[in-house]
């Protein structure tokens, strides 16, 4: 973990980034967006009004996946057609960075995968297309336009001034889960699984109404 960073170039207050491995948090007082470099913390951005959130998941939920400890350090909101869903970013103990999608009470966490696999364009995709990765079979059951909504807590990279993104939802017959992100070039591959909510063993959640 690190130490605050310096101060908010836009109000002056603090700025903390809490994991060695973020590069942009936003600002807790002005909801500006913040990211740290070599030599300085500059402003990239600002947070417009989030839409509201009918998650219990919060920044500094903590929960467990494959038997190791996790923290919830930051949030990206997307919009589609059925709604809003958000991508959690997972730190686990081990500094590994992690992602929990939660839409429409569904979740899965996956994992991006780095390397050079050749990956297909979002033209040269459509569902019920089977791809490979890993000697896995993954079939693509959706294609989802998602417009960025905006920015919460400490992200690994930088993310922000993004418009209209495609998604490819990926699935085995076993249940495991993937994502083709097509929000950079080359796209980015996430994979994981589907996940049961109460077998994370979720803290520190969000208390509202509608939700027990």
């Amino acid at each position: 973990m690190s130490k605050p960073s310096g101060n908010c170039p836009s109000c002056g207050a603090p700025v903390q980034f809490r994991f060695s491995s973020s590069v942009q948090t936003t600002c807790e007082y002005c909801r500006s967006i913040v990211v740290r470099t070599d030599v300085d913390i500059q402003q990239v951005g600002k947070v417009a009004d989030l839409p509201a959130n009918s998650s219990p998941i919060q920044i500094g939920t903590e929960g467990v996946f494959n038997d190791k400890p996790f923290v919830v350090a930051g949030r990206i909101i997307y919009e589609y057609v059925q709604g809003n869903w958000n991508e959690w970013r997972l730190v686990f103990n081990d500094g590994v960075n992690g992602w929990l999608s939660d839409a429409q009470l569904e979740y899965d966490i996956s994992f991006q995968v780095g390397g050079t696999l050749p990956l297909p364009g979002p033209a040269e995709i459509e569902p019920g297309q089977t791809l490979s990765f890993h000697g896995k079979q993954y079939e693509v059951t959706s294609i989802t336009r998602a417009r960025y909504r905006g920015v919460e807590g400490e992200l690994p990279f930088q993310y922000w001034d993004k418009t209209v993104t495609p998604f490819a939802d990926l699935r085995t017959c076993a249940g495991e889960f993937g994502t083709l992100d097509y929000s950079e070039h080359p796209p980015l591959l996430f994979l994981g699984q589907v996940v049961d909510f109460d077998s994370l063993r979720l803290t520190n959640l969000r208390s509202f109404e509608g939700w027990s």
